[in-house]
């Protein structure tokens, strides 16, 4: 039986390949890169077509382009992107043809009336694009940046479904999962904390981005190991033709960047090399004493330095091969009160490659990285947490017509060092190796109106004997060139918890630890047949463009997060035979909880060259049962609003005027009953509980019963840009945080009963110089 089964999967196979090969007998091939002229940077998301047909696609993160299906013949390339003249070429293809065709693009000195967005209308049309949010620097740079330096962590406060908890110390939640869930890549390499403790900024350069994409829920198979969202970050490579860099200076902070070729490059259709370095740092701590005493002061104790470098080298046919490396340092000192500070490092390598016989691209990484945590407190024991380890990946991809098949697989290895005092002083801790290995495969399936993605992977988790298959779908039906319905789902899961609770209003503290396999044996009456953290996403929306320039997106949700591992706060008994009679929410360092977040996303933009709005509502609803109550978390926001408006003028459009409005109504918190002596009984049996002096006990009101007031906050920057030579050029940043200085509580002190308010208004004035 065994033989048979074995022969039909052989002959399965034989014919799907000879099918594969006859669709593309007598058909060729084009393929390739787009540049731009004057860096060698990759221009992405751009159109690549025949000119008078329906033959092309658009570039993608790497500015890879291929045309497959061709009919032999003499066609006319065209090649249009914004801000680059026109590409046009003729070229001639022969049955069974695979060319692979380097193109650069000249920047353009004529300023166009309207903005080319027809490749984003051609994406739309043939990928599903359901809860993905794509941004370029450009559109980074235009939401008000504090400091007069644009920063991913603004940019990502404005996507709907993305939730802020705070400007000091907050984090970041999508879609009703909590940071922990949310995966982070830069270059495939995983980033552990991509904020710094003050929820202003991020750990990354925007100038060293070249593309984010924001998935916050139903992504298809290629990512895993999370289960709420995933963000992916592609760096650029280094200016190829010429050295270059920026430098800035602000009240926050100050940043360098240096770039350029590794070499002299005289043929530039030939290989290439370069490298670029990037370092940015706050002494915010220092100048707020002056600057911004009126906050504290004692200054705001926050302080960070960043630095990223990469190396890249590229092929004659545009393989290439990176190399990068990375230092963050966060550093937070409250006078006589805490030390918080956490220090990530690692490197690695990604690579594109290009076999010159065979219509596919094969994309690799492999990174090591380690990041370590620890928070010591007065009166308190201190907290120390650490994660290091590897990642290696491969994606294979193979193009039939506008269809795409892509398979891969992940090996993942790290370690796990934690310690921890919970509040009646109970230790928890952990030292655990973990490896997890995971394979999966996709399927684009384009015809007509319809665009069709069905997913599949498998993940193994050794360290927990798990295994997780979890089938996803991606759905998008074009009713019409204007009117586009989609929907997608999944299942998802993932082994990394949080070193703290998620029931913690404020902590800074945010380590990591492996899911651990002494869990409890039953769950609301249910036994427990696993110990992973899972997830099921279901997801439906449409895409409408009401105008030419005017797009409308609305998406419905839900995340049934099936079985949740969190850090058990109540525990007050050890875990051994002695307690055997004790229920395991006294005694288990962890807990199971489940829970549901869903809602309604929708969103507006509307672009011009002068002008660009932004408008996003997300309506939310998030709950977690931990097997006794069913509660709210701290970060279930019922309403979120943000406006988001730009407006450049003047002269060659050199002024630029941003603006950006968020509203939130109030977060849950739970309200104090009353204080009492919480008597600790050192002398035994002994103690005089009349005249014994013990802690500050708290009487606590039920659960997050209660809702902070509403939030709502104004930032705006105006920017000015001055030529100073042909390559070189300045630009005046003055911006403001909190305009109106609102008094937006952040929490409410439990001792003094006082609230304790978010960042006031912060005026400030950036200079940045680009050669």
């Amino acid at each position: 039986m065994t033989i048979k089964i074995k022969h039909i999967i052989f002959l399965v196979i034989l014919l799907i390949t000879i099918s594969a090969q006859k669709s593309f007998s007598q058909q060729a091939v084009l393929r390739g890169f787009v540049y731009d002229k004057e860096t060698g940077e990759p221009i992405i998301f751009t159109n690549v077509y025949f000119k008078g047909t329906t033959i092309g696609g658009s570039t993608d993160q790497n500015g890879f382009y291929n045309i497959s299906k061709i009919n032999p013949g003499t066609y006319t390339l065209m090649i249009t992107s914004l801000g680059f003249d026109t590409l046009r070429e003729d070229i001639t293809l022969k049955a069974n043809d695979i060319i692979t065709k380097k193109l650069n693009l000249t920047r353009s000195a004529v300023n166009l009336s309207t903005i080319n967005i027809s490749a984003k209308n051609e994406d739309a049309r043939n990928d599903v694009q359901m809860s993905v949010t794509k941004a370029t620097p450009r559109e980074i740079s235009q939401v008000p940046s504090v400091g007069g330096q644009p920063d991913l962590a603004q940019y990502l406060s404005v996507i709907p479904g993305v939730i802020f908890t705070g400007d000091q110390g907050g984090q970041l939640y999508v879609r009703g999962g909590s940071p922990i869930q949310n995966k982070v890549l830069i270059d495939g390499m995983v980033i552990y904390n991509p904020f710094h403790s003050i929820g202003l900024f991020s750990v990354f350069d925007m100038d060293l981005i070249r593309n984010v994409e924001v998935n916050t829920g139903g992504f298809n198979a290629q990512y895993g190991g999370r289960i709420s969202s995933v963000m992916d970050i592609t760096t650029r490579d280094g200016n190829k033709n010429r050295f270059a860099g920026k430098v800035g200076v602000s009240p926050f902070g100050a940043k360098m960047l240096f770039e350029g070729p590794l070499g002299s490059r005289k043929d530039k259709k030939a290989s290439s090399s370069s490298f670029i370095f990037s370092a940015k740092n706050s002494y915010l701590q220092e100048t707020s004493k002056t600057i911004y005493s009126y906050v504290d002061t004692a200054g705001l104790p926050f302080n960070y330095l960043d630095l990223y470098g990469k190396l890249s080298f590229n092929s004659e046919n545009g393989s290439k091969i990176n190399f990068f490396g990375f230092n963050f340092d966060d550093k937070v000192h409250y006078e006589g009160i805490s030390d918080f500070h956490w220090q990530a490092s690692g490197g690695g390598s990604n690579f594109v490659l290009i076999p010159s016989s065979t219509a596919m691209l094969m994309e690799g990484n492999f990174s090591y990285s380690k990041y370590k945590i620890g928070l010591e407190e007065v009166n308190s024991a201190p907290r120390t947490s650490e994660i290091n380890g590897f990642s290696l990946g491969f994606n294979f991809s193979y193009f039939y017509g506008k269809n795409t098949l892509n398979y891969g697989f992940d090996v993942l290895g790290f370690k796990t060092v934690f310690n921890f005092y919970n509040s009646v002083d109970r230790k928890i801790e952990q030292n655990d190796n973990t490896t997890e290995i995971a394979a999966f495969l996709k399927y684009r399936i384009s015809k007509e109106k319809f665009v069709l993605e069905p997913g599949f992977r498998l993940h193994y988790y050794a360290s927990l004997s798990n295994a997780s298959p979890e089938p996803r779908i991606g759905i998008k039906y074009n009713l019409s060139d204007r009117l586009r319905l989609k929907a997608s789902g999944g299942m998802y899961s993932q082994n990394l918890i949080s070193a703290t609770s998620d029931r913690d209003i404020v902590n800074l503290f945010y380590g990591f630890l492996s899911g651990p396999d002494n869990l409890q044996e039953e769950f609301d009456g249910k036994p427990v047949t696993h110990k992973l953290q899972k997830a099921t996403h279901g997801i439906f929306g449409f895409e409408y463009d009401l105008f030419a320039f005017i797009e409308l997106n609305v998406e419905a949700y839900i995340k049934n997060f099936n079985q949740l591992t969190n850090i058990n706060r109540n525990k007050i008994y050890d875990d051994n035979g002695d307690n055997y009679e004790k229920p395991d929410y006294l005694k288990k360092d962890f807990i199971i909880e489940k829970g549901v977040a869903k809602g309604i996303d929708v969103s507006l933009k509307w672009e011009t060259r002068k002008f660009y709005f932004w408008t996003a509502y997300s309506l939310g609803y998030v709950n977690r049962y931990d097997g006794i109550i069913t509660y709210n978390p701290h970060y279930d926001r019922r309403h979120n609003v943000n406006l988001l408006g730009v407006y450049r003028f003047g002269k060659k459009l050199k002024w630029e005027f941003d603006a950006r409005w968020n509203l939130g109504s109030g977060f849950p918190f739970t309200q104090t009953q009353g204080f009492y002596n919480n008597v600790n009984f050192n002398n035994g049996i002994g103690t005089d509980v009349s005249t014994a002096n013990g802690d500050l006990g708290i009487q606590y009101s039920e659960y997050n019963k209660a809702r902070l007031p509403y939030y709502h906050r104004l930032d705006f920057s105006l920017k000015r840009e001055f030529e100073l030579k042909k390559k070189a050029k300045l630009e005046v940043v003055v911006s403001a945080t909190n305009v109106y200085d609102r008094n937006n509580i952040f929490y409410i002190s439990r001792t003094k009963q006082e609230p304790v308010y978010q960042l006031p208004i912060l005026p400030s004035i950036g200079i940045n110089l680009t050669f």
